[in-house]
């Protein structure tokens, strides 16, 4: 593989996996960051500082490029403001070089009440801004950019970096024997392991070719109930030797009610809670799709990817935490 392929928000948490996929399966990567790049270490990793909005810069530094990845995810504050216009500078990047642009999505898209199997055909019903963003932003790929993947997925896990429901909440106290998981444990949510996803992004555009001009696929990931989460995650800290106590790790569940009053005040709080949905409605992923066009999809046996999550977030026995956040 001699192809070169450009990732938007190369220190995001995302944008570090991705691009690391892709040089390890011998693409040329150009790694655009405003800040020198987090993971530099690979020889077919070049960094490129320009900001995204400055696209003529950007085009012309990242001349060759057949493939971007839209790697970019602004603050969950300021998806407002933020996230349609770094879209858009995606999208004119993709189309001056005439490459085809690749985005990791959501299940946003589908809205609440939402069906408890999500294929890439399930009517997309947006009811809250955030849904209603990412269904611009698809359509803004669509319509303007040559060719387009959109491969959407569940909460991310693994991978460098923090800020995700994993490390957040779920796994925060955990050398202190707490789990806090933040929905009905019964109930089936979807997972992405972020090693896994990458690797997928890699193999569809290695196919790219061959698919119509602007496809969706859904990863299908890890879909798991709460309590399945909890027993993974005791099992790898034991193993990795963060719970050293003889009994299980006491299960909390999120105080959602206090969470929205104070989201009031706390913006983030008030994100958050109006996503609580996600918690209460089960879903899952087919990767039927995505199956018949790549094959096998990459799957890492749910003990191996948490024990190396947990591993990556350097959490001890004393309960701190002390992994690096990426910024996009």
């Amino acid at each position: 593989m001699n192809e070169t392929v450009l990732v938007l928000g190369a220190n995001g948490r995302f944008g570090r996996v991705v691009a690391r996929a892709f040089a390890d399966a011998g693409w040329n990567v150009i790694a655009q960051a405003r800040k020198p790049l987090v993971d530099s270490g690979s020889a077919r990793m070049r960094h490129l500082g320009d900001a995204v909005t400055q696209t003529d810069n950007v085009v012309a530094d990242a001349t060759g490029a057949a493939v971007v990845v839209n790697a970019m995810n602004p603050l969950y504050t300021q998806w407002d403001s933020k996230a349609l216009p770094l879209n858009a500078a995606a999208v004119a990047i993709a189309r001056a070089l005439g490459a085809t642009l690749m985005l990791p999505g959501n299940v946003y898209n589908f809205g609440s009440p939402m069906p408890a199997d999500l294929t890439e055909w399930t009517p997309q019903r947006p009811t809250n801004r955030k849904g209603e963003i990412r269904c611009r932003m698809e359509q803004a790929m669509r319509a303007d950019a040559p060719r387009s993947i959109v491969v959407r997925a569940g909460d991310f896990f693994g991978g460098p970096g923090t800020g995700s429901w994993m490390d957040e909440a779920i796994v925060k106290d955990l050398a202190k024997g707490r789990i806090t998981y933040p929905g009905p444990r019964n109930l089936d949510h979807a997972w992405a392991y972020l090693p896994d996803l990458a690797r997928t992004f890699v193999m569809l555009a290695q196919v790219r070719d061959r698919l119509a001009p602007h496809e969706a696929f859904h990863f299908c990931g890890h879909t798991l109930t709460g309590d399945e989460l909890v027993a993974g995650i005791t099992r790898a800290a034991r193993r990795s030797g963060i719970l050293r106590m003889d009994g299980d790790p006491v299960v909390k569940g999120m105080p959602w009610a206090p969470v929205r009053i104070a989201g009031i005040f706390n913006p983030m709080l008030g994100e958050l809670a109006r996503m609580s949905y996600l918690w209460r409605e089960p879903h899952r992923l087919s990767g039927d799709k995505l199956k018949k066009v790549i094959g096998m999809i990459p799957h890492t046996p749910l003990d191996a990817a948490l024990e190396t999550t947990l591993a990556e977030l350097k959490l001890s026995a004393t309960g701190h935490t002390a992994a690096v956040t990426g910024a996009a």
